[in-house]
């Protein structure tokens, strides 16, 4: 609270503004203040808009890096791992995965939404005993739920893996999967407390760069003593101990003393917070059966070869929204503090700009993504070729994502969380009815084209909801001078495809043609010029750049 009335008194301040009537201190004595014009509303609200573009830029900037990193080290992880171990364990792996994923939905109860929000609720009211019922309630109802689904996986295992699967090699593995369920609720639940004690950036350094790089490193060790699969899973375990003690230990620290756990008596939680996490616990199922039923029907209905190039494929795919999530993990406390306020003029104008930038740096990669399909599959193995359609698909559904921008978070952000559950659901329940349709008739291709289905028309739908009932709508006469870049940027990506096609050195030329796609469309739209939001946006994402790389802002002066 203490940092919105700063950035409130100095954006005050930034734009000239002083009150009549209030008394000001010269040389000891009070005089009166002599009544002045009326400040300009234009003026605060652009200074706002400053002030709201460069929080953003900064957080997500931390966000983005984490996900950068992990996005690149999970990449070439991933093609180390697909060489070394083949599709088939991978796919094993990615069952084991979804069994961890539909019970983990059960295990998290709603709780993980819960400790993003009500920590800094309690903690900014005074209110410690509440926060400190929250905390040991929701610690203590994690370990019972997520304890005795860990004991089901483990007890289920012989019957999950054959009568299921199909895969009786599973087996032996589920011992382990249950380890990380049980680990991955705590994990999860602690990393949601960091954020709602706006600590986003020790959060990703904790569980982006640390976690991914233990997981790694462990790995790497076990494989080479003939660990094999079980050693990649292993390591996750060791890796996912080590992040939840390092996230205990940082939420501790950063909770007020009077909110920290102790053997005294716990007050009973309050209603509010079943109340949320029975809607978001409705949420995190449709999550489950957004990005989980359609592995489960494919190892059903065909092998874990053919669900380990899925699921490869998958990852690449879901690299695609990154400009959206890193905006999304700062956009969305915005949204409640704009729309508390009832600023929904300056909530609009952020919509309209973050939508416009998001989409335009998702484009030259969608455009790499679906051009040179083939070459990136390629990079994993050949076995993992057949991918490439799963790759078109998913990354042409991915770019109609990010062209709606927030929406989902609009609607959770704003008090319209039932109409977002309303959207899920229904979508989830069409999108696993189309992938039981599609994937015995078309395969790996007839899962992502029931997932692209699905994302596609519920962004759409969540975008109807949003311009129906908060009047919020995306798109501008700005946005559409997105039109000449797109279409430059498709050209010269296409150009790229047919004259590199006789080039052989994949990962270079992957490398090359995303960077050179990059180029030619950010001089395209420097080149047609910016309004002054989009050189608010540019500048602050230039700041980011030149702090991260100062030699940069050194060669540029």
């Amino acid at each position: 609270m203490k940092d919105l009335k700063d950035q409130a008194a100095k954006a005050d301040s930034a734009a000239g503004l002083s009150y009549p009537g209030v008394a000001r201190r010269s040389g000891g004595a009070e005089a009166l203040a002599p009544p002045v014009a009326s400040p300009d509303p234009g003026a605060i609200q652009t200074q706002q808009f400053r002030s709201r573009v460069g929080h953003i830029s900064r957080q997500s900037g931390v966000f983005f890096a984490g996900t950068m990193f992990t996005a690149v080290a999970g990449y070439i992880f991933r093609i180390y791992l697909a060489r070394t171990l083949g599709a088939e364990a991978l796919g094993i792996y990615a069952l084991g995965m979804t069994v961890v994923g539909l019970t983990g939905v059960f295990g998290g109860f709603g709780l993980t939404w819960a400790a993003s929000r009500f920590p800094a609720a309690y903690a900014s009211t005074g209110r410690m005993e509440e926060l400190r019922a929250f905390m040991a309630w929701s610690v203590l109802i994690l370990i019972g739920i997520n304890g005795l689904l860990a004991a089901c996986v483990v007890l289920a295992r012989r019957w999950v893996a054959v009568n299921v699967y199909h895969t009786p090699a599973l087996a032996g593995y589920l011992r382990l999967f249950a380890l990380i369920l049980f680990l991955g609720a705590l994990t999860t639940f602690f990393g949601q407390l960091l954020t709602g004690y706006k600590e986003v950036a020790k959060r990703t350094i904790i569980t982006n760069f640390a976690g991914v790089l233990l997981t790694i490193v462990f790995t790497l060790i076990l494989i080479f003593f003939g660990g094999g699969l079980w050693g990649y899973i292993f390591a996750q375990v060791v890796s996912a101990l080590v992040v939840l003690s390092l996230l205990i230990w940082t939420t501790y620290k950063l909770t007020p003393v009077a909110a920290r756990f102790s053997l005294t008596r716990i007050d009973y939680p309050q209603r509010e917070m079943f109340t949320f996490a029975a809607a978001a616990f409705a949420m995190d199922i449709t999550g489950f059966l957004y990005g989980q039923t359609d592995k489960i029907i494919l190892g059903f209905y065909l092998n874990a070869r053919s669900v380990g190039v899925y699921a490869v494929a998958a990852t690449v795919v879901a690299f695609v929204p990154i400009a959206l999530q890193s905006v999304n993990q700062i956009f969305s406390p915005t949204i409640a503090e704009l729309h508390a306020r009832g600023d929904f003029e300056l909530l609009n104008r952020l919509f309209q700009t973050l939508t416009k930038w998001v989409t335009g740096l998702t484009l030259p990669l969608a455009a790499v993504v679906i051009l040179f399909s083939r070459v990136l599959m390629r990079v994993f193995g050949h076995e993992f070729e057949a991918g490439w359609v799963i790759l078109v698909i998913g990354a042409a559904g991915q770019l109609v994502n990010c062209a709606t921008g927030s929406v989902g978070y609009l609607l959770l952000m704003s008090g319209n969380e039932k109409r977002l559950v309303k959207v899920q659901m229904t979508m989830a329940v069409v999108t696993v009815t189309l992938c039981l349709l599609f994937v015995p008739r078309w395969g790996i291709a007839g899962a992502a084209g029931a997932a692209a289905i699905g994302n596609v028309v519920s962004n759409v739908w969540c975008l109807f909801e949003v311009k129906t009932h908060l009047k919020l709508f995306p798109y501008n006469r700005s946005y559409w001078t997105l039109g000449v870049p797109a279409a430059v940027t498709l050209a010269v990506a296409v150009g790229l495809r047919v004259g590199l096609r006789s080039v052989r050195a994949d990962i270079p030329v992957l490398v090359f043609s995303t960077v050179f796609v990059y180029v030619i469309f950010v001089g395209t739209v420097l080149l047609l010029g910016l309004d002054a939001d989009d050189r608010l946006i540019a500048n602050a994402i230039w700041s980011r750049i030149c702090n991260w790389f100062p030699g940069i802002a050194e060669r540029a002066s």
